[in-house]
């Protein structure tokens, strides 16, 4: 039997990146969902306990929380559940600000659990990809990065709190947290941030656009990422585009386990040996360009680079393993306050129109 797992909420996160992950994820026991209207948890999941509250998961004998809920729920249900003695996973964005984050890791540490953000974009197959092409080396030393999360649409969503006005919502805290994180895992803490967070629908609530620069140094040298994402590209830009010293790799689309179970997919349980989730068709695969001959830049080739392999129970494995075993867990409350004050820094950069330092003393 694996630990005992409760997930709040089956909107698109409990739905799509949690249940079925913690369900097919070794170590762990889909024990409980929290729905608190309709039945679509109980159809998917019949073998779970359906509760209506929240506070009915806290007082049951589940060890392990997921608030998969509305951003402004983050912080409130994840305190509960801590309080409650859970260890507890929380959906991106861990908490509104900073202060928040670093009050839930405060609470966690003297409750003696485990706390965790879901930062599951680090299990793309595309970013384990350029990952990859990193460690080897295979475009030289990187000099720049561009990541984004491009949408189409122009015109705002009726009924959803997503497109609900307030700091906590918008595109800077919908998908500002993945790219942020994808940037510290690879490159660290930033020299500087510059930002431009704004509106770019002529109707809207929220913040509906943005791009950060980070500025890195790496052996003395300068790397500098641009993160980004806005709601009216038709036409995205690439999903990354490295350069370096020695060649570019162009990876467009996104990773293809959230469009899968959205099409009615179930992620296979988690076996001993490999299986096959998810591998991405050939034709989706990043580009590889670099000299024919090193040294000679007048002739060029490029070659389809294979997608790793992307793997959400990875992440929940690795929460089984801490919980259990004492692992070092995949993410740490500490990654989280890291990326909300990046993101707080993105906004004071913006509205200022300066470059912020990122001082050491408070990474």
């Amino acid at each position: 039997m694996g630990i005992r797992t409760g997930v709040i909420g089956f909107g698109l996160a409990g739905r799509v990146f949690h249940a079925p992950f913690v369900h097919a994820a070794r170590g762990l026991d889909l024990h409980s969902i929290v729905q608190r209207n309709g039945d679509e948890a109980a159809r998917a999941f019949p073998h779970a306990q359906v509760l209506r509250l929240a506070d009915d998961l806290f007082h049951s004998d589940v060890e392990l929380v997921v608030v998969g809920t509305p951003n402004n729920t983050h912080v409130p249900l994840a305190r509960a559940a801590i309080e409650a003695g859970k260890h507890v996973v929380i959906d991106k964005p861990f908490a509104p600000t900073s202060a928040e984050a670093e009050e839930l890791e405060a609470l966690a540490q003297k409750q003696g659990v485990l706390l965790a953000p879901f930062h599951n974009r680090r299990f793309d197959g595309d970013f384990l990809t350029l990952r990859k092409l990193l460690d080897e080396g295979s475009l030289g030393r990187p000099v720049t990065l561009l990541s984004r999360f491009d949408r189409f649409r122009p015109v705002p969503r009726p009924n959803t709190w997503k497109e609900t006005e307030g700091a906590e919502h918008g595109l800077l805290m919908d998908l500002g947290p993945h790219l942020v994180d994808q940037s510290l895992v690879l490159f660290g803490r930033p020299e500087s941030i510059t930002a431009d967070v704004r509106t770019d629908r002529d109707a809207t609530n929220i913040e509906d656009a943005f791009d950060i620069t980070l500025h890195f140094e790496r052996d003395g040298r300068k790397i500098r990422v641009d993160l980004g994402s806005t709601m009216i590209a038709a036409e995205p830009q690439p999903r990354f585009l490295l350069h370096g010293t020695a060649g570019s790799f162009r990876k467009s689309g996104v990773d293809p386990q959230e469009p899968a179970i959205l099409a009615g997919a179930t992620v296979p349980a988690q076996a001993e040996a490999a299986d096959e989730w998810f591998t991405e068709d050939r034709a989706a695969w990043g580009t590889l360009t670099t000299p024919v001959h090193p040294g000679d830049p007048t002739r060029l080739r490029s070659e389809p680079v294979p997608t790793e392999r992307g793997n959400y129970r990875v992440f929940y494995q690795g929460i089984a393993e801490a919980i259990r075993d004492g692992a070092t867990p995949p993410t740490t409350p500490r990654d989280a306050i890291r990326v909300a004050r990046l993101l707080e820094m993105a906004r004071e950069s913006s509205r200022t129109g300066r470059t912020l330092p990122v001082s050491p003393e408070t990474w």
